[in-house]
């Protein structure tokens, strides 16, 4: 396993002025994005032990309500060690969380909210806010952009007032479609796993058109558990 060191000196950011999202997913080696339904099961020890770096490293966690829902997302604490790297990088101790549901249709007692380790931000629509965020409001922010559909353009300009200028995106495939679409993607971390998954599990992009989008491909990270870690820029 690549030491934390190295793994921060992998994906270490190129200076934190403007906005960036990075998009971090896991993969099977046929393209599978979950195996019995949850992408975690696709993972292994590097594969979380990025997880943490890259949440270090973030201002702010982005993720889709579905996700947040499959993967039963609760505590994103990040460890004292993670701790000790944003205080000496000038950042807060623990990265914020944004969950991004278009209707609200989440439970204000979920895990992700009762075990949060800081006021999480729920984003949405002027619609859904006016019709449910009082429910939310003694657990998050209630942070509205759009009419009818989440603008992310102005989510991004949203947290980039509070000073959140990198974002880390944690999926779901639907989420990254959107981002993808809109031009908004800057970064994609792709865990490959040496497994070959079959069945109907989906691809880590969901709902963007069809595209050539091309991206660089920055670095790569093997383990001896046979993983690899490829970090794409975009072009």
């Amino acid at each position: 396993m690549p030491a934390r060191s190295e793994l921060f000196d992998a994906y270490a950011l190129q200076g934190r002025d403007s906005t960036r999202v990075r998009m971090n997913f896991v993969s099977s080696a046929d393209g599978a994005v979950t195996l019995g339904g949850r992408s975690g099961a696709l993972g292994g020890v590097t594969d979380r032990a990025l997880m943490q770096v890259l949440r270090a490293m973030a201002d702010v966690v982005l993720v889709g309500a579905g996700t947040v829902r499959a993967e039963g997302y609760g505590d994103l604490r990040v460890r004292a060690e993670d701790v000790e790297w944003r205080r000496a990088h000038g950042l807060e101790d623990q990265p914020a969380l944004a969950v991004v549901s278009g209707g609200l249709h989440l439970d204000p007692g979920d895990p992700v909210f009762a075990e949060a380790v800081r006021r999480p931000v729920v984003v949405t629509t002027d619609a859904a806010a006016n019709a449910r965020g009082a429910l939310f409001e003694p657990v998050a922010t209630v942070l509205a952009c759009g009419l009818e559909v989440v603008d992310l353009g102005m989510v991004l300009e949203a947290f980039a007032r509070r000073g959140w200028t990198q974002v880390l995106c944690e999926g779901g495939p639907h989420l990254f479609g959107a981002l993808l679409a809109d031009g908004l993607v800057d970064e994609v971390c792709v865990t490959v796993a040496p497994r070959f998954v079959g069945g109907d599990a989906g691809r880590i992009v969901q709902g963007a058109a069809e595209g050539d989008r091309r991206f660089a491909l920055a670095g790569v990270v093997t383990d001896d558990e046979g993983f690899a870690f490829l970090r794409y820029t975009a072009g």
